[in-house]
Order: structure tokens, then sequence, then C-alpha cells
């Protein structure tokens, strides 16, 4: 069934209300009426688009992903071999550290870890995220003279950092030599697991 401008319009405006929602309220707070309210829509109008909260965070987090990806693509399209770190805080700034989102995904992710079914859910998408990005990176390396001798090691890597510095940025907001050690440890990562091409 094609979804009709109304539609998506209807839809898109549950989406930016769940994400106030949210971010103010907690994911495990927010109920489906606040969602209504702050959209302006009655309950009808979300079930006719979303089954359940789980449902809409989920489509949140693939708006979010498919702009992020977009973004990353496009920082390291023209990757400059005579100074590659800048395509990469360039990609790296594709992916911004976000408070309330950041919040929202962490308060979801303690959800899905009580629930079998969302969890599932929950580690296929982030591996199909993960999956979706990857080949942006090798090929990045490609053209600086790199191989990548395991893609999902490299992938596992590059979002063990982005989790893990996230929180540091976060808890420092105002340190820039927290976001500059972010940004050369995810350079050290495509370093360490990656090697030069053979030249004949």
């Amino acid at each position: 069934m094609p979804i009709t401008l109304r539609r998506a319009r209807t839809r898109q405006r549950l989406l930016d209300a769940a994400l106030h929602v949210f971010a103010e309220a907690g994911f495990g707070r927010s109920t489906v009426e606040q969602v209504c309210e702050r959209a302006g829509f009655t309950r009808g109008a979300f079930y006719s688009n979303f089954s359940s909260l789980d449902e809409l965070f989920l489509a949140l987090w693939e708006e979010r992903s498919a702009r992020m990806l977009g973004d990353v693509r496009a920082a390291l399209a023209d990757i400059d071999p005579a100074d590659p770190e800048v395509a990469v805080r360039a990609a790296i700034d594709a992916n911004p550290v976000d408070d309330a989102w950041f919040r929202i995904t962490a308060e979801f992710t303690a959800h899905a870890l009580r629930t079998p079914g969302l969890r599932r859910v929950m580690a296929a998408r982030e591996e199909a995220i993960r999956d979706a990005i990857l080949p942006v990176f090798v090929a990045a390396l490609d053209r600086l003279g790199r191989r990548v001798p395991d893609e999902r090691a490299l992938g596992d890597a590059l979002v063990a950092v982005h989790d893990g510095t996230a929180v540091q940025v976060l808890m420092q907001p105002d340190d820039d030599a927290v976001r500059a050690r972010r940004q050369a440890l995810f350079m050290n990562v495509l370093n360490a697991y990656s090697t030069p091409k053979e030249t004949r």
C-alpha cells in the first residue's frame, strides 16, 4: 500500500514529536498519549502508523541512521591521501554526540535487554547499520592505498570507539582535548585494522 503525502507528513510529525517526548520524559515514562498530544494527533492517527512506542522508536532510529550514513558517505567521498584526517574528522562530525539522542538510545537499549524479541531486533538492526557503513570506510581506506584484512573486526572496533568515546564527550562537553582524543582514536583504529596494499 503506497504511503500518501498526508500519511507521510503525519508519520513525520509523530517521529518528531516522539524525539522531544522521549528526550524530556525518558523512553520508559513516555506514553502514546504524550506523543499524540505533542504532535497534535489522536491515538487513531498514531495506531494507523505505528503499533507501539517500540516500533516508533525503531522507525526514528532507522531515519537517523539513514541520514548519518548519507553524511558519512559524503564526508569520505573525496578523501585526500595527503591529509586523510580531514575527511575522517568530517565523517566523525557527521555522527555527532547528541546528549538527548544518547539518553534515548541508552534507555531503549536497557528496555530491549529485558525483552528477548526486541533484543534480537535491536541486534539485527545494529548489524545492518554496521554492514552498511563499513564498506564506506573500506572504500576510503582503499583510496588511501590500504586494505582491510578483517572487515568485521574493523566494524566492531569502530562501533566500540564511537560508543565508548561518546560517553566521555558527554561527560566532559567543554573539554576540547576529549574530542581531539576521540578523533585520534578513530584514526588509530582505521590504521590498526588496515595494512598498506602491496605494490608491484
